[in-house]
């Protein structure tokens, strides 16, 4: 029976009264793949940040392993968004993995020959070796992710946060990014994912969360991946969004939030 990865109850956040986040409850098993998914604006970053405890709630709290965050904080590695990084700052891509090494206490202290080890295995899972010394502000958005990936993977976490690495990447960037999580699935990792790609999610992932401010449906894929669910989450689009099962079947072509919006 697996064990519980991630807890969330009663999740509430709100930004100047707003809600964000509304009575979010819900509980993930230990390793999967999962998809948070959800129209723009529907709280998917703002969980993330929940988990991570960047964004306090206004109610309810989070458990991980069946422990507060602070009790488990090594255990966890977080991906951001890439928007949010500044790629113009002066730092190779090797110094960049090794900061994975770092625990939280010895910022300041030297990485052993064993760390150094360790964050040159990440960058080689990730197809990056050949890019070690480069400057980060050199590559590529796709090279990018990776290379924050590795990062994470050279923390040797059991789970593993991440806000869209799909966003902007090329072809290649993305297999090599599924190859790498579902291999890390198959070590008995968890991996949650923010995704903004319906087609793919059903590709992808075996649980999926989908949000639209309050919770729409958790479970594995099959469960929650329904016209009626998609319908709901995604309100007033119900046009378009008709036609998405069938789409998706038949694999016409991919469907992604930015065709939602502005739609009547």
């Amino acid at each position: 029976m697996p064990q519980t990865a991630l807890e969330i109850h009663n999740v509430t956040v709100t930004y100047d009264r707003r809600p964000v986040l509304w009575d979010i409850d819900f509980s993930l098993p230990e390793g999967q793949l999962v998809g948070i998914v959800g129209p723009n604006g529907s709280g998917k970053t703002t969980l993330l940040k929940s988990i991570m405890g960047l964004v306090e709630p206004s109610s309810g709290y989070v458990r991980l392993f069946d422990q507060p965050l602070d009790e488990v904080r090594s255990r966890i590695s977080y991906v951001p968004q890439r928007e949010s990084v500044d790629w113009d700052f002066p730092v190779s891509v090797r110094q960049v993995v090794r900061m994975g090494r770092y625990r939280r206490g010895n910022m300041f202290s030297r990485l052993s020959a064993e760390d150094k080890r360790k964050a040159d295995e990440a960058l080689e899972k990730v197809g990056m070796s050949t890019f070690a010394d480069r400057q980060i502000s050199q590559l590529s958005g796709g090279q990018q992710q990776r290379v924050f990936i590795a990062r994470s993977l050279a923390q040797e976490a059991d789970l593993y946060l991440m806000d869209e690495p799909f966003a902007g990447v090329d072809a290649a960037s993305e297999d090599a990014i599924l190859t790498l999580l579902r291999t890390m699935k198959e070590a008995g990792k968890t991996v949650i994912i923010v995704h903004h790609d319906l087609q793919t999610a059903r590709e992808f992932f075996d649980w999926m969360v989908l949000l639209n401010t309050r919770l729409v449906g958790v479970g594995p894929i099959e469960e929650v991946f329904t016209a009626d669910h998609l319908r709901e989450a995604y309100g007033g689009q119900l046009t378009i969004l008709a036609k998405v099962g069938d789409l998706l079947k038949e694999r016409e072509f991919p469907v992604r939030e930015e065709q939602f919006r502005d739609k009547p």
